[in-house]
């Protein structure tokens, strides 16, 4: 089973087995929309969801206590990747991205994207051969994502200008 990882566990929180994840979303709050994770190879429904301090709150069927929750600790929450949230045009989960051909606008290629660090701006990571290239996935840099053709097209001028 294909999956999408969505949060680490990063401790128990309290005494009745709920647990702080640390969301791998854009906001914490984006993880209310599932009403099931997976643990591994185990399924829980979620009992209570809330959200703090950029934290998401996990109370889980089959997490009855802390000493249950501890034994979590680590751990990466996960739903199947068919029953991910549904993302507004022009947002990609960076599973969708890992893989895709960065070409310029002409088709010329440039590298297969490896790597995305989230910041205020993304940052892929391009492997072209043996480089590593660096660019932020900035409008007026990024032109189109196809995540279904696997493609993400660059300005080839301004991908020069700001690539390292």
């Amino acid at each position: 089973m294909k999956v999408l990882e969505i949060g680490r566990i990063l401790k128990p929180q309290g005494i009745r087995g709920e647990l702080k994840v640390q969301p791998f979303t854009d906001t914490a709050e984006d993880l209310a929309y599932y009403k099931e994770v997976w643990i591994g190879e185990r399924g829980y429904r979620v009992l209570s969801f809330r959200t703090g301090g950029g934290a998401a709150y996990f109370g889980l069927r089959g997490v009855p206590d802390r000493n249950a929750a501890e034994l979590l600790r680590g751990a990466v929450l996960s739903v199947p990747y068919e029953e991910k949230k549904p993302l507004p045009d022009g947002q990609y989960y960076v599973a969708d991205l890992l893989g895709c051909e960065v070409q310029d606008e002409s088709g010329a290629r440039i590298g297969e994207l490896t790597d995305v660090t989230q910041a205020a701006t993304d940052i892929y990571t391009v492997r072209a051969g043996e480089r590593e290239i660096l660019f932020p996935a900035a409008d007026g840099v990024v032109l189109r994502v196809d995540v279904e053709d696997k493609k993400v097209v660059v300005d080839r001028k301004r991908f020069s200008e700001v690539a390292v």
